[in-house]
């Protein structure tokens, strides 16, 4: 299941971090990052993922 969340959080960064934690504070984080720039928000995807 995580290689699922890790190329969701490629793509589109703020659907795996809602793959794993729901709506929350890391998701919100995330949607921010993804807005200022698509690498930050990847990055932070991942931290988020392989965190857990």
């Amino acid at each position: 299941m995580d290689i699922i969340r890790v190329i969701c959080a490629i793509i589109l960064p703020p659907l795996g971090v809602f793959l794993q934690v729901g709506i929350g504070a890391q998701f919100w984080i995330n949607i921010l990052l993804t807005l200022l720039g698509y690498i930050p928000g990847i990055v932070h995807a991942i931290w988020i993922i392989a965190k857990r």
